[in-house]
């Protein structure tokens, strides 16, 4: 295990043994911190004696409806999460909103009127636009780098590792391939990055013999996707290349190791809306959507709330008039609770990350991994 480190002003430095960070705290050279991502770092109080840095690389499984991501260094692999994409939710209400837009249309044409002196809105410009992102793969792709940007704030992040894909066909017309492009461009902010294709991501994958779980990809487990993460991170290590004239092998030197693992995903709110979409009783329709609720609280908010002996921890998802709806990571409500029992811990960062795996606990997943595996292949010169 290592903790994240800042300089007092505020750029990454090399993580320490959590023994170290704890002392430093103890006598007041450093103060504690949580990033959004819930990872928990220090700050440094006074200039440190020296701003050395060792490479550290981000990999990033970029999928459709699921992306996993590693942050590995030489020795050590400090992070892994599973991203759970909005895909599906971005895509459902876009097509709400187009139904919902052709019924306003609909309604306001005057229908007993001639075709040529109805109410259609006629054409204002040109708005049309080459490369255009579809909604849902920006979303996508922004949680992705809505990650990466948080890694980069404690981590000294050099480079970052990214899966490609290639489309068949035109790729000039493929969704996949045009957010790709676009967040590669993104991501050379952060470092420098490297195109992966996803064979070269097996083969280094069998050889650091990590286990990757074939079959219920949606599992938020470390074997689905963040394995591919990691594997994909230590590409910036190891390279499978010529020995000498007679041989080909894997030079370099990497350790895998156990780290944290957290499961990320965007709180589902739904947007503001005016009104409900069907009319109740009478043509009035109540306001529906948004993040504000009547007692002070945002919708996904981390908050404790106390009802009897029932005690319960998750992010506030709703409210009645003298109530606040508390739900879990999953979104699923875990009950209602009077708006004074409700006490803030954390306002909403726009992100639900729940850490399933802690250093004590992750032997029983790297397990499969043979343990503390180290891959030392032939080094460079």
């Amino acid at each position: 295990m290592r903790v994240p480190v800042q300089n007092p002003d505020n750029s990454p430095a090399m993580p320490t043994l959590p023994s170290r960070a704890r002392r430093w705290v103890k006598e007041g050279k450093a103060t504690e911190h949580w990033s959004d991502l819930g990872i928990y770092y220090v700050r440094l109080v006074a200039e440190p004696s020296g701003r050395k840095k060792q490479p550290i690389a981000v990999g990033i499984d970029s999928g459709k409806l699921f992306t996993g991501v590693g942050v590995q260094s030489s020795k050590f692999t400090l992070w892994m999460a599973h991203l759970q994409l909005p895909f599906k939710t971005v895509k459902e209400r876009m097509s709400q909103r187009a139904m919902m837009r052709r019924g306003r249309r609909g309604r306001r044409i005057n229908r007993k009127l001639p075709y040529s002196k109805r109410a259609h809105r006629q054409t204002r410009f040109d708005n049309r636009r080459q490369n255009k992102l579809p909604p849902s793969i920006r979303a996508n792709r922004q949680l992705e780098l809505r990650v990466v940007k948080e890694l980069a704030a404690i981590y000294p992040v050099t480079d970052i590792a990214y899966e490609i894909v290639k489309a068949r066909g035109d790729k000039g017309f493929s969704p996949v391939m045009v957010g790709q492009l676009w967040q590669l461009e993104n991501l050379k902010v952060y470092g420098k990055v490297h195109q992966v294709e996803g064979w070269k991501t097996a083969n280094i994958r069998t050889q650091l013999r990590l286990v990757k779980q074939k079959h219920a990809k949606g599992d938020a487990i470390p074997a689905t996707h963040a394995v591919d993460g990691v594997a994909l991170a230590c590409s910036s290590f190891i390279h499978y290349s010529i020995i000498n004239q007679y041989t080909m092998g894997w030079k370099g030197e990497v350790a895998v190791t156990p780290a944290i693992f957290a499961v990320i995903r965007r709180p589902p709110i739904s947007r503001r809306q005016l009104h409900l979409m069907i009319p109740s009783k009478g043509g009035v329709r109540r306001k529906y959507g948004g993040t504000v609720t009547r007692h002070g609280f945002r919708k996904g908010d981390l908050a404790i709330a106390t009802q009897g002996k029932k005690t319960c921890c998750g992010w506030v998802s709703g409210d009645t008039e003298k109530q606040v709806s508390v739900s879990d990571s999953n979104w699923k409500r875990l009950g209602q609770f009077s708006k004074n029992k409700v006490q803030l811990i954390r306002r909403s960062t726009g992100l639900i990350v729940t850490a399933l795996i802690t250093a004590a606990s992750c032997s029983s997943v790297v397990a499969h991994t043979h343990g503390f595996h180290t891959f030392r292949g032939f080094l460079d010169d």
